[in-house]
C-alpha cells in the first residue's frame, strides 16, 4: 500500500515563494506519473501540475503556468513542488497523488490517480 504524506504548506504573503515536497513510503512511484492538485473549500478539486515517471514530461494548468515548477527525485521517491509569485487565490489545500497505472503521461483528470496524500494547507495572505 503506497502512502503519500506532503509537507511544506503554510502561510506566505503576496510574492512569496514555498515549496512542497511529497513523500511516498510503502512502494515505488518512479514507474508512475505523479500529479498535484488543489481544493478550496467549497470547490472542486482542481489539477495543478503533473509530471512523467521520469520527469521528462510536465503538465500545468494556465493558472499556474511560468510561476509553479514540478520535479521528481526517483531516488528519494519524492516529488516536489516549487511555488513562486504566489497570489491569494492558490490558497488551497495541496494534494499529491500517484497515477493509477504505470508509464503513463502526465495526467489531467483527477480520475487518472489512485493514491492521495492527506494534503497540505497554503495560504497566502494579500
Amino acid at each position: 500500500q503506497v502512502q503519500l504524506v506532503e509537507s511544506g504548506g503554510g502561510l506566505v504573503q503576496t510574492g512569496g515563494s514555498l515549496r512542497l515536497s511529497c513523500a511516498a513510503s510503502g512502494g515505488t512511484v518512479s514507474s508512475y506519473a505523479m500529479g498535484w492538485f488543489r481544493q478550496d473549500p467549497g470547490k472542486e478539486r482542481e489539477f495543478v501540475a503533473a509530471i512523467s515517471r521520469r520527469g521528462g514530461s510536465t503538465d500545468y494548468a494556465d493558472s499556474v503556468k511560468v510561476r509553479f515548477i514540478i520535479s521528481r527525485d526517483n531516488a528519494k521517491n519524492t516529488v516536489y513542488l516549487q511555488m513562486n509569485s504566489l497570489k491569494p487565490e492558490d490558497t488551497a489545500v495541496y494534494y499529491c497523488a500517484r497515477a493509477n497505472r504505470p508509464y503513463t503521461d502526465p495526467l489531467r483528470s483527477s480520475t487518472g490517480y489512485d493514491y492521495w496524500g492527506q494534503g497540505t494547507q497554503v495560504t497566502v495572505s494579500s
